[in-house]
Formats: structure tokens, C-alpha cells, sequence
């Protein structure tokens, strides 16, 4: 299990107790993720794009592409100043099961630098 967790499964705070529901809404693949690299991924109900949550409370939504590089942040969060585990499991949730009326209260932010898929590259020599 991740760190993080271990250290807060046992814990009654608010942070923890918000991690332990998150962690029970994850399938095993997103929990395994999630424990060792900070991050899991889920699909939208809507159009079937492919979206990465990290550890965080704003600007921790980005877009995947085909390709798995990530793409378009987004930022959207529930009101009410909630816990890390909170907000992510609120994220997982809209994506999932009403992704277009979540990404219409979102900001865009700039994504990482696209670059052509290899396919489209020219060819040397």
C-alpha cells in the first residue's frame, strides 16, 4: 500500500478518513495506481476520453491521449473546501457519470507540450 495511506489507515482525521473512502471507490487497478504512483486514471460516461486524477485539490485533472502522454488539464472541484480524498473521489464520480455537465464548470488549463505521434514524424535520410 502506498505511504500515504499506511500511515493514515488508522488515523480518525479528516484527511484520512477521506482517503479510506476514496480508496473504497477505486477498482484494484486505480487503487494499485493510485498507492504507487500518486495517480489513477478513469474514463468519461460521455465521450470515452480517458482522464488521469493526481493527488490534489485543483488543477489535478488532465486529459490522456492515445498515445498516453497527458493532454488538456482541467479544473473543477466540488464547493466546500473539502479533504484531498474528498475532492478526488468527487472528480471520479462527475467523469464518470456525468462527464459533459462536469466539464462545463471546468477551467481549461494549458497541457503539456503536444508532440506528433510517431507515426506522423518525417522520415530521416
Amino acid at each position: 500500500m502506498g505511504k500515504l495511506y499506511e500511515a493514515s489507515k488508522d488515523e480518525k482525521t479528516i484527511h484520512a478518513r477521506a482517503l479510506r473512502l476514496l480508496r473504497s471507490w477505486l477498482s484494484p487497478q486505480q487503487r494499485a495506481d493510485f498507492d504507487r504512483k500518486g495517480y489513477f486514471d478513469v474514463v468519461g460516461c460521455d465521450t470515452g476520453k480517458r482522464y488521469r486524477i493526481r493527488r490534489g485539490t485543483s488543477a489535478n485533472v488532465n486529459e490522456i491521449d492515445e498515445y498516453g502522454r497527458l493532454g488538456t488539464g482541467r479544473c473543477f472541484v466540488p464547493l466546500g473546501g473539502l479533504a484531498q480524498g474528498d475532492v478526488m473521489l468527487a472528480q471520479k464520480i462527475a467523469l464518470e457519470t456525468d462527464e459533459n455537465r462536469a466539464l462545463r464548470h471546468r477551467q481549461q488549463l494549458p497541457g503539456t507540450a503536444r508532440v506528433a505521434p510517431p507515426q506522423a514524424l518525417p522520415r530521416r535520410g
